[in-house]
């Protein structure tokens, strides 16, 4: 399972860089980020775009926004656990750790929180969406909701 959400999120990686990215200190970035923490990465919206096209087996899209914040829009098939939420660490830890997660929130502050609690509760593997759904619609792709 690991193997696949690695060999998308390198594919998705490819496609972006080859779709003629200027970036270059980004890319590496992420693939710096890969290294170093496995299976944990943070991606481009184009790259998350491609994992959401073509998900691997399992995957969980998950936003921590708040409610309010979800229901202006959110990704399609998203899940919803309140970063803000008391029991958040709770709610997080009886997710399935075993699954690939695809994890988003406004701006990617939140969500790059939870990906190091997610590392931190030992899950499998998760990539935080960089720059959250502001730089995802900035991307064009597309939002339910709202």
């Amino acid at each position: 399972m690991r193997r696949i959400l690695m060999l998308v999120l390198v594919g998705g990686l490819g496609l972006v860089t080859a779709c003629g990215s200027d970036d270059a200190s980004s890319a590496a970035t992420v693939t710096q980020t890969a290294d170093a923490f496995g299976d944990f990465a943070t991606i481009s919206p184009e790259a998350a775009s491609t994992i959401v096209a073509e998900p691997p087996a399992d995957l969980v899209v998950l936003d921590v926004r708040t409610p309010e914040e979800f229901d202006e829009g959110h990704l399609a098939g998203a899940v919803l656990v309140d970063f803000y939420d008391p029991d958040f660490a709770e709610q997080l830890g009886e997710l399935d750790a075993e699954v690939p997660y695809l994890v988003y929130c406004r701006s990617g502050n939140r969500s790059g929180q939870t990906l190091t609690m997610m590392q931190q509760l030992g899950f499998a593997s998760a990539a935080d969406v960089d720059g959250g759904i502001v730089a995802w619609q900035s991307a064009g792709l597309p939002v339910v909701g709202g």
